[in-house]
């Protein structure tokens, strides 16, 4: 399978190569590489269009200067440039996010994940601020939904943190995948299910809702018709411009807002349904 690289630099680097990161992401590239002045990005050949690139957000901002160019290249091991670029994660002091091959640390919370192409390591500001909001909150006996899980690693913190049950639901096979391995590889258990809110049947204590503004708008409904009354919710995957737009939908749908964190330009939230 051919695949076509996407190569960028960035000045000035950060936060432009966070956010352009994770917006590629939703659009299909399959793997990246940091480099010294900015980043590159992978997709499959038959994936890409002419305009792939026409309503990335960080490429329309003045404040960043990004010029990129294309190159084809052959089939790799994707997973193995991933890996080589996949560096361990310290969230505070208590949580760490590591593969197999990097050095544990003494922490409460060791997560061993394997860094495939998936979403959600903990190096995005919206996987850590989530991965923050539940070691501060008590997830004892709460029943847990990690919807659009990418790695699982959210639901896998609350499972450490002594929650009941974690059911885990991504669009993405290859998530799928990737969480059922890493729930093995940290001794813990869960239902993954393949798809979109569609999929959710249960009732939840929590969910887990780390994916884009609009999804979250579209599916909030759904999510607030599965949270039990006086469950949470965390909202991440937005910008801070859209914040007003997701508490008015919230607020709506019977969300009280409770707290957020903002890093990078992004947003992550804690809403309590209180009807």
């Amino acid at each position: 399978m051919k695949y076509k690289a996407y190569h960028f630099t960035i000045n000035p680097l950060e936060p432009a190569r966070e956010i352009l990161l994770a917006e590629l992401g939703q659009l299909g590239f399959e793997s990246f590489e940091d480099k010294e002045d900015g980043l590159s990005a992978y997709i499959q050949e038959d994936q890409v269009r002419d305009d792939i690139l026409s309503d990335i957000y960080v490429l329309n901002q003045d404040e960043f200067e990004i010029d990129y160019r294309t190159e084809d290249v052959e089939e790799q091991n994707w997973n193995a440039v991933w890996e080589s670029s996949f560096d361990p994660i310290r969230v505070g002091d208590q949580c760490m996010v590591r593969a197999e091959f990097h050095q544990a640390e003494k922490v409460d919370y060791d997560i061993v994940i394997t860094p495939k192409m998936s979403f959600g390591t903990g190096h995005h500001a919206t996987t850590y601020m989530i991965l923050k909001f539940i070691l501060e909150d008590d997830f004892q006996n709460k029943v847990c939904l990690d919807m659009g899980c990418g790695t699982g690693v959210l639901g896998i913190l609350a499972l450490m943190k002594n929650a009941k049950k974690a059911d885990f639901i991504d669009i993405d096979d290859w998530c799928i995948d990737n969480t059922k391995e890493n729930l093995q590889k940290n001794k813990l258990s869960g239902q993954c299910f393949l798809g979109g809110a569609d999929q959710i049947k249960d009732s939840y204590d929590v969910i887990f809702a780390n994916i884009n503004r609009n999804i979250l708008l579209n599916d909030m409904s759904t999510y607030v018709k599965h949270l039990n009354k006086g469950g949470d919710i965390y909202f991440s995957g937005f910008y801070d411009e859209d914040f007003d737009q997701i508490i008015n939908a919230a607020a709506d749908l019977g969300l009280e807002y409770v707290k957020h964190n903002l890093k990078d330009k992004w947003v992550a939230a804690k809403f309590k349904h209180s009807l």
